[in-house]
């Protein structure tokens, strides 16, 4: 049997058109100086032309609005809307009338229909309506999968169904980097800093709606895209915030360890979830589009074993006069330790008090404040070093230099030394 004639047997008719946004209307003004032969009948023209602005009808765009010709291009994050009719061509009346709509992906098969259930009669010249929905998820290629099955006054049964072709693009390009920034001598927790570049790969500019990191349960997030400006903050973006096709922007995000879990060093080791970027935008007339990454992880930095800190140290000390820092002590390691401190002094560093002394078991994750007393010997910034921190359980020594900086000033110089220095 030939498939043509087959398909022109069928009773019913089926339509399937994708409902877009309107694009505003665009001409081609032709335009000429009075001494022109034409002299300004093409300005007439254009003036009773109703696809023109009044008063401005050289510009290119004009009032009306046209509906889109074709398919067009669909992105990922975007709402896929389709329009689904199928009306009957026959003089008859059709029964138990089934429509069924199924999206078909390059890994899963999506039932799209509003309603499962048969239309019980048709009528002549009458027809069925439908409008499916459905956020693309997934890019490549697509095939809407179109079914109708009915019974005609005969009773026989009929079926038939069309496929509908589309791919899905990428719109944006997200590309993250992760800093390391060790804690600072007022905390002890550990900040992230993320960066975010977002690029507009399609053909048309991008109003970012929101571009925002969402968390992990172990951090709470900073947003650095705003500058204070009076009361409230302005983006660093301005206020209209467009991104035209090819533009790059870079967002930056500041997480920081929630209390729970930054008290406890050996959670966050390893390879961490950091969160997820959540990124909105609208494209022509409003057309929403809105992106999720997967969970952004990276790898933790290594501390080894035992982590040294320093909780308090002056910027500033004199020269030969004793200063008081406070070390924090922590432990890594999944075993228990019985440490043993050693102070040993340095070409420019002198440790005031006792070396060797017993500082006791530490718990796995548990940490320690020590109070340390110091002299420095040499002008100039100077690195804190020297310490040393045994296990007696397992016979192992862990040594830390350039635990920090401090400038050390001579007391007696006057000022007007300095200056001639």
């Amino acid at each position: 049997m030939d498939v043509n004639q087959a398909k022109q047997e069928h009773l019913l008719a089926l339509k399937v058109m994708r409902l877009t946004k309107p694009t505003l209307f665009t001409n081609m003004p032709v335009t000429c100086e009075e001494r022109d032969l034409p002299g300004d009948l093409f300005g007439q023209l254009m003036k009773v032309d109703p696809s023109t602005i009044k008063g401005a009808e050289a510009l290119m765009l004009g009032e009306m609005l046209t509906l889109p010709q074709n398919f067009g291009n669909i992105f990922l994050g975007e709402t896929f809307s389709s329009y689904i009719s199928v009306h009957n061509d026959s003089k008859q009346v059709v029964k138990d009338i089934l429509v069924k709509a199924d999206l078909q992906t390059s890994s899963q098969r999506l039932n799209l229909s509003a309603s499962n259930s048969a239309v019980a009669e048709l009528k002549p010249k009458c027809c069925i309506d439908d409008v499916i929905h459905h956020e693309v998820k997934e890019i490549g290629t697509h095939i809407l999968v179109c079914a109708v099955s009915y019974t005609t006054r005969y009773g026989e049964k009929l079926y038939f169904r069309k496929f509908f072709k589309f791919q899905v693009l990428k719109p944006l390009d997200v590309k993250t980097k992760f800093y390391n920034a060790e804690s600072d001598l007022s905390s002890v927790t550990d900040e992230v800093f993320l960066e975010a570049q977002i690029q507009n790969i399609t053909t048309s500019p991008m109003f970012m709606e929101k571009v925002s990191l969402e968390p992990s349960m172990m951090y709470n997030v900073t947003e650095l895209n705003t500058v204070a400006c009076g009361d409230q903050g302005e983006s660093t973006f301005g206020k209209m915030s467009f991104l035209q096709p090819m533009d790059t922007r870079q967002y930056l995000y500041c997480l920081k360890p929630k209390p729970e879990f930054a008290e406890k060093a050996g959670v966050i080791k390893g390879v961490t979830v950091i969160g997820k970027l959540d990124i909105v935008w609208k494209t022509n007339l409003g057309e929403r589009g809105r992106l999720q990454t997967s969970q952004l992880q990276r790898m933790a930095p290594g501390y080894g074993d035992i982590r040294l800190s320093l909780e308090i140290i002056p910027d500033t000390v004199n020269l030969e006069e004793p200063f008081d820092i406070i070390c924090k002590i922590t432990n890594c390691s999944e075993r228990t330790m019985d440490l043993v401190l050693e102070m040993c002094n340095t070409r420019s560093v002198h440790w005031c008090g006792v070396s060797g002394r017993q500082l006791g078991k530490l718990n796995p994750s548990a940490s320690l404040s020590l109070p340390l007393k110091l002299l420095t010997s040499v002008q100039g910034l100077q690195s804190i070093s020297g310490l040393r921190l045994t296990d007696t359980f397992l016979k192992r020594t862990y040594e830390y230099d350039d635990i920090a900086q401090v400038c050390v000033v001579c007391p007696y110089t006057s000022n007007e030394t300095l200056n001639n220095i």
